[in-house]
């Protein structure tokens, strides 16, 4: 049984194209070469490559199935296609709208999949969370609750913590979004505001046992930081909570702000009898699929370099830096032999500034940011080329995964009277790209392990 990696529109020429037998020749075919490379990452990451290995045995009782997350849709699918089909098995799991991918033929579906929004929270999403807690009140020490928790969990399963509306979580959680705030911050205060993070559905579990599958997107792949980890010990506190508002200039109810500060509001910590006998299995990882590009690109015969897979901080400053390293590698062989692929990952933020007045607000996200700041920097720098891609096939909120940058990108967009700092200003990379030809089109990919950049010099 195959699980389609991502959608295709051959007839679309900014979309990724259909895998073929032969691979693109990366000199004569660069784009369509680095997009071989995403495709590869994408699939390293397929939940069904990587499920079986961490599969339980059928418990005694019940096999409930929860989860959240981008991927959702396509781990319990992987589920349910090696789950023995003779043992029970039932669940609740919510992904993002648009990101259920197609039943295959003959897979009966025993785990009910709905839908709900990313990254604002919606009463969707609520209403799942809701439901979860009180499908797992009644188990018993015989029952298995097998979770699966995938990246953009933290907004896709939302209960808000006493004393907060879903309004006020959706304000926070755009704050946040809007503050350039890391990954970690952003879920140390999603934990603490919340009736379910944090370790917090794992106690509601008990006592059955818990066996949590996982895939990361998150610099450093700590489970507690994925989705906000509902099944996992916190080890943050409510004054991190706080440190973390007061840093980004963040306002919170009186009555929540009193109970960050009581420590009313604090979450399970390591060594919580309430985790004893639980397993934790990462099925997925950016560095593997880092790993599974760089073979691809040594297949074709270039030199492969991973420079890291935890890369974050300001994604047009980024893309500066990897500017920087291409041009060192294009105009001098170092560091790195051509031709070759630079690989990297990791989230990179982007900080949305207050625009002046009248000036329209931009589109787009962390790849394209990424590409923005690059195409800058390397200034039409020949023998360059780059993609940049979030591998869940959105980049922030819009239709495209990421963007592909050439050394005439630069030039064609002056020759049309487009300035690529006024589109920084106002973060529009979609704008800038789209009329280049530049977006890079996957639809939703089932996965997600988080950003992936690669960049080709020959």
């Amino acid at each position: 049984m195959t699980l389609t990696p991502f959608s295709t529109n051959p007839t679309n020429p900014t979309s990724i194209t259909p895998t073929t037998s032969t691979p693109p020749d990366p000199a004569t075919q660069p784009r369509e070469f680095l997009e071989s490379l995403f495709r590869a990452a994408i699939t390293r990451a397929l939940p069904l490559h990587n499920t079986a290995a961490c599969l339980p045995q059928p418990p005694k009782g019940r096999t409930i199935v929860i989860g959240a997350g981008k991927a959702g849709g396509s781990m319990a699918q992987a589920v349910e296609a090696l789950w023995p089909p003779d043992a029970p098995l039932e669940g609740l799991v919510v992904t993002r709208y648009h990101h259920i991918p197609p039943r295959p033929e003959g897979l009966a579906q025993r785990i009910e999949l709905v839908e709900a929004a990313h990254p604002v929270p919606d009463a969707a999403g609520l209403t799942a969370a809701q439901r979860m807690l009180a499908m797992v009140q009644t188990l018993t020490q015989d029952d298995l609750v097998l979770c699966l928790i995938s990246g953009g969990g933290s907004a896709l399963l939302s209960l808000p913590a006493d004393g907060l509306t879903l309004e006020d979580k959706q304000r926070i959680n755009q704050a946040l979004l809007n503050s350039g705030a890391n990954i970690s911050e952003m879920n140390c205060v999603r934990k603490h505001l919340s009736r379910i993070k944090g370790g917090r559905l794992a106690a509601a579990c008990a006592p059955a046992r818990v066996v949590t599958l996982t895939i990361s997107d998150v610099p450093g792949d700590d489970p507690s930081i994925i989705a906000s980890g509902p099944t996992v010990p916190d080890a943050t506190t409510c004054a991190d909570a706080l440190a973390v508002l007061k840093r980004y200039g963040i306002d919170v109810p009186a009555a929540v702000l009193t109970q960050l500060q009581s420590g009313a509001l604090e979450t399970p910590k390591p060594g919580d009898a309430v985790f004893g006998g639980h397993e934790v299995h990462l099925i997925a990882t950016p560095q593997q699929s880092l790993e599974a590009a760089a073979a691809a690109a040594t297949a074709a015969g270039l030199n492969a370099y991973i420079l890291s897979d935890e890369m974050e901080g300001e994604s047009r400053e980024v893309g500066k830096v990897h500017a920087a390293l291409a041009r060192g590698v294009a105009l001098r062989g170092q560091p790195f032999r051509k031709p070759c692929v630079i690989l990297s990952g990791g989230e990179t933020t982007v900080t949305i500034k207050k625009l002046p007045e009248g000036m329209a607000k931009g589109r787009g996200g962390r790849a394209g940011e990424f590409c923005l700041g690059l195409a800058l920097a390397l200034q039409g720098q020949s023998g360059v080329y780059a993609l940049a891609a979030d591998t869940d096939g959105i980049d922030g909120v819009e239709d495209n995964a990421g963007a592909f940058v050439a050394p005439d990108t630069l030039g064609r967009a002056q020759a049309r009277g487009m300035k690529i700092d006024t589109y920084l200003d106002r973060n529009d990379a979609y704008g800038f790209f789209k009329p280049l030809g530049g977006l890079v089109m996957t639809g939703p990919t089932n996965t997600n392990v988080n950003d992936f950049r690669a960049l080709l010099i020959l």
